[in-house]
């Protein structure tokens, strides 16, 4: 919206150009998005609070989890409406893969509060059914892709990094199923991540903002050449959103850091894991971003172990999964968990912006 007004102001005086610069753009909508969800945050937890949409903590967990029942929960949508209203100010809304991210932002955050509330309602820590939720979330995902094919269907390939030739062609069908399979997995890997206090909201930030880094070198033509990484028309646009997701990311950490005063919820976690598989799909890197989200893909994994063990030895290989309820159980305190997971988000993302130069 700036952007379009920026160009009715130039016409006047051409020092408003700079409205239309990229690292202006971002730096602004991350700083709304921020003041946003620290400004609106207090008064949507108050609301939470008062209408008792409260955490359903599992009679199973660990039982330290036992204090924190009666903490609000459904606090992802504080990030969710900071991202619209930040966007919908700062992006280039004639810019495709905004309103992709817009389709996916609103999309996902429908079925995380439709299952919220459905805990909530019921007093139970169910809500949407496994299958129920896959189908939605199936149904999101696959219209993002027809939006990105019918603008983008050229872009179809598949990347291998540290390597500079591995770049394969691949099918329509085959890039719908993988990019299917990268926006849900990665949705419900950071669900099943927040389970302790600020443990899944930094390392999406981490993650964003190394996104938004390979968004802007894939959008230049000259940084792009340098890196030997395929130039995509229009994604440097993609920094100005994931600005924003850092943003609303630092301001909804400022109420979910430990202790936590407010929980993410499934409108907040399922939302945040499909943007960023989504980003990586776009931006045709998603091994870089499976190395990145390590510990979401840990946490998942952990999950499908116990289960698959379980059912086939009726033997347990965790404690408890997902992984960071293991370490609870073991005697770490949560605080080190927390921590000691973000320091290696931040590794993992250090060692995959590298294989952006080393190829």
């Amino acid at each position: 919206m700036i952007e379009y007004l920026s160009n009715y102001l130039i016409e006047y005086n051409q020092n408003f150009a700079v409205l239309n610069y990229l690292t202006l753009r971002t730096v602004a909508g991350t700083i709304t998005a921020l003041l946003i969800s620290i400004f609106f945050g207090e008064f949507l937890i108050n609301a939470l609070s008062r209408f008792q949409f409260s955490q359903i903590i599992r009679e199973d967990g660990p039982k330290t989890h036992l204090s924190k029942s009666g903490t609000p929960t459904m606090g992802g949508i504080i990030i969710i409406i900071s991202l619209l209203v930040s966007n919908l100010l700062w992006s280039d809304l004639g810019n495709s893969f905004i309103w992709i991210l817009l389709w996916v932002t609103l999309s996902f955050g429908i079925i995380g509060f439709s299952d919220d509330y459905l805990k909530i309602k019921y007093k139970n820590s169910k809500g949407l059914s496994g299958f129920q939720k896959l189908i939605f979330q199936s149904m999101a995902a696959l219209f993002a892709i027809y939006i990105y094919i019918a603008n983008h269907g050229n872009d179809i390939y598949f990347m291998l990094p540290f390597y500079k030739d591995l770049i394969f062609p691949i099918s329509t069908i085959f890039f719908i199923f993988f990019s299917w399979f990268v926006i849900v997995g990665s949705s419900n890997a950071v669900n099943l991540t927040d389970g302790l206090d600020g443990l899944a909201i930094l390392p999406v930030i981490l993650i964003a903002g190394a996104l938004g880094i390979v968004a802007y070198a894939s959008g230049n033509t000259i940084i792009s050449a340098y890196l030997y990484i395929p130039y995509i028309q229009d994604s440097g646009e993609l920094i100005v959103f994931c600005g924003s997701v850092i943003g609303a990311g630092i301001g909804f950490l400022w109420f979910n850091s430990y202790p936590a005063q407010v929980f993410m919820g499934d409108v907040g976690s399922l939302t945040l894991g499909a943007i960023l598989g989504c980003l990586a799909v776009m931006l045709r890197h998603e091994i870089v971003f499976a190395i990145m989200a390590g510990v979401f893909v840990l946490e998942a994994l952990s999950v499908i172990i116990q289960v698959a063990s379980y059912k086939t030895r009726r033997k347990r290989v965790f404690l408890m999964a997902p992984i960071h309820h293991h370490f609870e159980l073991k005697g770490w305190p949560e605080p080190k968990i927390i921590v000691r997971f973000w320091i290696i988000t931040l590794l993992l993302i250090l060692f995959a912006l590298a294989s952006l130069k080393i190829r």
